[in-house]
């Protein structure tokens, strides 16, 4: 299991992890946050490397820590 507290995360890249971790596409939180989808995409680059995350699967596991430690219900889906 990754331990979030070992990882730099700003109050932004939060945001979006906690959107992803929803289910919500990088359009969906892009729009949510009203940001672009590539700034969506940079938050969520920057985050895997600073967690030293290279894999897909292991990318899987932060969303999946993140939801453990924040249990969050899951995106609405709604692009307003």
């Amino acid at each position: 299991m990754i331990n979030l507290n070992e990882i730099k995360i700003t109050p932004r890249d939060q945001q979006v992890l906690r959107l992803l971790v929803q289910g919500c596409s990088n359009k969906e939180i892009a729009s949510h946050l009203n940001i672009s989808p590539r700034t969506v995409k940079q938050h969520l680059r920057t985050l895997f490397l600073r967690a030293g995350i290279k894999e897909g699967r292991k990318r899987v596991k932060l969303a999946t820590a993140m939801f453990i430690k924040e249990q969050m219900p899951p995106c609405n889906h709604v692009i307003g």
